[in-house]
């Protein structure tokens, strides 16, 4: 029976592959607790007494601007854990499943990535996850490495619960939109992972995973107010007004553009992903009252 090595159950999308994988075969599903990636042997020795046919691997370390001033804890979770996972797989022959980010780009090109464009990430977190997706691939193991953006859902820490938070609370909310994405649920990144997985003939590599359709954070913004409002999720709706990037500074600069092109998923594995807007309506369904 496939047996399935699940990381960061507690985190947005390992929380959601719980469920999907079920199917595939034996979940084993851990949170930090029972497996550290910030400690390497802790790894080393769950992998050799587990010896799972597959690593799905989603913890990271997602903290952007904390981690201009933790560095080596980012390198550890996002760069060196990687490396491990693959050093173990490829001794297991197993498959390694892991996901990366927009930010290993630098955001200045003026259409949607693709897998093999230049990376130049513009900060720690992007460096760190870069140095992931390059450790595994040298490592020689079996992998799938799914690059996404701008990740939401119900559990963990995301853009849509802030804005939920904050549109209750005022009534202006201020929106850059000067920074250019596509919004993707963390259901459909680990229904996508499932489905891949279930189509898999050993096909390998980099693969862009994002929601169809783009646009602003300040158009998200809109969305989420305007359904929630909807829904009956908000009872009022303050207004959405857009600034720019320099109009709201962070420790880490984020790309302008984090649009990938998701057209290798759809050949290799036939998965045509849904529109943002779509999704975004599922999720928050989620979310609306009982009548």
């Amino acid at each position: 029976m496939t047996r399935i090595l699940l990381t960061g159950i507690n985190g947005q999308v390992g929380w959601e592959l719980q469920r999907t994988l079920q199917p595939l075969g034996e979940v084993i599903a851990l949170d930090r607790s029972q497996l550290d990636l910030a400690k390497p042997e802790q790894i080393r020795t769950v992998l050799q007494s587990l010896k799972p046919t597959i690593i799905v691997n989603p913890a990271a370390y997602t903290a952007v601007d904390k981690a201009e001033s933790e560095p080596e804890l980012a390198q550890a979770i996002n760069g060196t854990a990687p490396a491990m996972l693959a050093e173990e797989a490829k001794r297991l022959d197993a498959l390694l499943v892991h996901y990366s980010t927009d930010y290993v780009f630098d955001g200045e090109k003026t259409v949607p990535y693709v897998e093999n464009d230049v990376t130049h990430p513009i900060g720690s977190y992007g460096r760190t996850k870069l140095a992931g997706e390059q450790a595994i691939t040298a490592s020689g193991c079996r992998h799938l490495i799914f690059r996404t953006c701008w990740v939401y859902g119900r559990h963990g820490h995301n853009f849509m619960r802030t804005m939920l938070r904050l549109a209750a609370e005022r009534d202006e909310l201020r929106v850059v939109d000067d920074q250019f994405g596509a919004p993707t649920w963390s259901r459909m990144i680990a229904e996508t992972t499932a489905l891949a997985l279930a189509r898999h003939v050993g096909q390998q590599g980099i693969y862009h995973l994002a929601a169809a359709g783009e646009c602003s954070w300040h158009a998200f913004a809109e969305a989420i107010v305007s359904e929630a409002n909807a829904l009956g999720i908000l009872t009022k709706s303050p207004s959405v007004r857009r600034i720019t990037s320099a109009d709201f500074p962070t420790p880490t600069r984020r790309p302008a553009s984090s649009r990938l092109d998701c057209t290798r998923l759809a050949q290799d594995f036939d998965l045509h992903l849904p529109n943002w807007q779509s999704q975004l309506t599922s999720c928050l369904a989620e979310f609306a009252p009982s009548r």
